[in-house]
């Protein structure tokens, strides 16, 4: 999120669209989201490319007993995760590439829509295996998918339906190769379209 081709937040807030499909495509991805989370008891939380803070509020409200963190590499979109969820959540500026947190310090991270934007998201993964104890949820565009759905609806059709910002692609598979070079099991997996979505366990957790 670092390097001048990143793009903070959302171009296009599809949290609060009116689109109807944008709408249910959401509602799908949220399930989606809910459900991995199902069998997960945090005490302490981190979300690391928070944006405007969409999923810092839904997990501070679905973990209130956890305390729960945030981080965003933009000031100015921090200030409107802030606006949207403090105190619920504390929020920290700073680069998923160098976390200013502990080894081991969190029960669960989340790492959603945020991949695409870095130029080395290995380094990304391995500061997120770093500060995480349990289970870490990440979340992609999977493509093509994704760039044929914006093109369906006539954005980005000089980029070839790529949103701006978006400097890594993944299908499914590619995806599940990456997670599995990080972590040694990633036992569950979604695919809301048009995202790819997983849950990891790193080295020592034992369930």
């Amino acid at each position: 999120m670092t390097s001048r081709a990143t793009v903070a937040g959302n171009l296009y807030n599809k949290y609060e669209s009116e689109n109807i499909i944008a709408r249910v495509l959401m509602r799908r991805f949220l399930q989606a989201f809910d459900r991995l989370l199902d069998d997960v008891k945090p005490q302490t939380i981190l979300e690391v490319g928070c944006g405007e803070g969409y999923l810092s509020a839904r997990l501070a409200d679905r973990f209130s007993d956890a305390r729960t963190c945030a981080l965003d590499i933009s000031a100015e979109v921090l200030q409107q995760a802030i606006a949207r969820c403090a105190p619920r959540c504390t929020f920290v500026q700073a680069s998923a590439l160098c976390l200013p947190f502990a080894d081991k310090e969190f029960d669960l991270v989340v790492c959603v829509e945020t991949l695409e934007h870095l130029p080395e998201p290995d380094a990304a993964l391995n500061e997120i295996k770093r500060v995480c104890r349990h289970r870490v949820l990440v979340s992609v565009p999977r493509e093509p998918i994704w760039r044929l759905l914006n093109m369906a609806r006539g954005a980005y059709l000089k980029e070839l339906g790529n949103t701006p910002g978006h400097i890594q692609h993944w299908s499914l598979g590619r995806f599940l190769r990456l997670l599995h070079t990080h972590f040694p099991r990633v036992p569950a997996v979604a695919t809301p379209l048009p995202w790819a979505m997983a849950i990891c366990e790193v080295d020592n957790y034992a369930g």
